[in-house]
């Protein structure tokens, strides 16, 4: 059995924003997935609302009919916004007004106190918790004591390994091979303690089958790479040619 897609379509936002209109329609996107074959929808609402909005949220909330999961920072503000929708899930990720996109995993180890009393407040709501974290032990277990029910492993190492021609040979392939070994050691730790494992972070339709393989890894959340071939072939294809690259990647 394959692992879910999950897409993540801020990027259809992030076109919408470019002019302040209404168009292309984030909720016409998420219905667009779901008819495509995806198993939900993902959103980042970032604190700068570079995207994503409040307003999609609620629509989303209304609307998908698979699976919604928001991803947020750790902040009160994010908190309330949480409770009053009630996604499907919450992933907890750093973020940075600096940074263009997500630039590594949440640092559970670091921010202990802050994390668990969100953690704590969004499964008193009823709300499934993941953590966004490096493929590193110590966070994977430090995201389980704080009571969280899956981590989302951060690929993004993995992704810049495997970008352009000269990743696949010599040394580029081989520190690849490596970083694949690392994300497979923590879905395998992961799994162990109990917890789902899902990934995702710079993943494209030529690198993902790789973590496909992966069997711990059950769930991906995929964005740009789906958004921008959607440019080319429709938002219905991309999606479609994505579920078939991860469908192969676990048929090994």
């Amino acid at each position: 059995m394959s692992a879910k897609l999950n897409v993540n379509i801020d990027h259809v936002a992030t076109i919408r924003e470019a002019r302040k209109t209404i168009e292309p329609s984030i909720i016409t996107a998420a219905v667009i997935c779901e008819q495509a074959g995806a198993d939900g929808i993902t959103v980042h609402i970032r604190g700068d609302r570079r995207h994503i909005q409040d307003r999609d949220i609620t629509l989303l909330r209304e609307c998908v009919t698979t699976y919604l999961n928001v991803e947020m920072a750790t902040t009160e503000e994010m908190l309330e916004i949480a409770i009053a929708t009630k996604p499907d899930a919450v992933s907890l990720v750093p973020e940075s007004p600096e940074e263009i996109t997500t630039e590594g995993g949440l640092d559970v180890v670091g921010h202990e106190t802050i994390i668990r009393a969100m953690v704590k407040k969004l499964r008193d709501a009823g709300i499934f918790v993941s953590a966004f974290v490096d493929p590193v032990i110590t966070q994977i277990e430090m995201a389980k004591s704080l009571g969280m029910q899956q981590v989302e492993l951060c690929t993004g190492e993995y992704a810049d390994l495997t970008l352009g021609a000269k990743s696949a040979h010599g040394d580029g392939a081989m520190r690849a091979a490596a970083e694949i070994k690392r994300i497979h050691d923590a879905a395998v730790h992961a799994h162990g303690l109990g917890m789902i494992v899902a990934a995702g972070h710079g993943l494209t339709y030529r690198n993902v089958g790789a973590l496909a393989a992966i069997s711990e890894i059950t769930e991906f959340n995929i964005g740009h790479n789906i958004i921008s071939r959607a440019v080319f072939t429709g938002l219905y294809k991309a999606v479609e040619e994505m579920i078939e690259k991860i469908r192969q990647g676990t048929k090994g």
